[in-house]
């Protein structure tokens, strides 16, 4: 029980670093090629489709990508949520009605969301809600 207290603290101070060196232009994200497949499986393990190589910093956009899948979970009440790969985009569903503005970041009940959306457009990705779908798309050539 400590243990996971303690794992849940650091990740805590974590997205709040983040978060105030994103907000003080002071978040330098550590570029490396990767597969958007392996970022999303390793994100949500059983990840399907067919990713292609983005510049990104590889650690901080799976943190995003389960933060919000974790927020989905959380928030819409889905019991697992799917995660799709289409070259550059990563679809995560079902996003239900009652996470949206959550999941977008327009209400802050959900740090992790809210950190996860600005991480990820730090890195030049593009978010966007479409129904019960949620699509990351990673720019080509990501950079901060």
């Amino acid at each position: 029980m400590i243990a996971a207290a303690s794992s849940e603290m650091t990740t805590l101070l974590e997205e709040l670093s983040a978060a105030a060196r994103i907000e003080d232009g002071r978040y330098e994200p550590t570029l490396v090629p990767v597969d958007t497949l392996a970022l999303a499986s390793e994100a949500l393990p059983g990840a399907h489709g067919e990713g292609t190589t983005v510049q990104t910093d590889a650690s901080a956009a799976v943190g995003a990508l389960a933060a919000l899948a974790a927020c989905a979970r959380r928030h819409g009440g889905a019991d697992s949520i799917d995660a799709f790969v289409d070259g550059r985009e990563v679809r995560l569903s079902p996003i239900e009605p009652a996470c949206a503005a959550v999941i977008t970041g327009e209400q802050l009940k959900d740090l992790g969301a809210a950190v996860a959306q600005r991480v990820l457009r730090a890195l030049d990705a593009d978010v966007q809600l479409d129904g019960t779908v949620l699509r990351i798309s990673f720019a080509a050539g990501s950079s901060s």
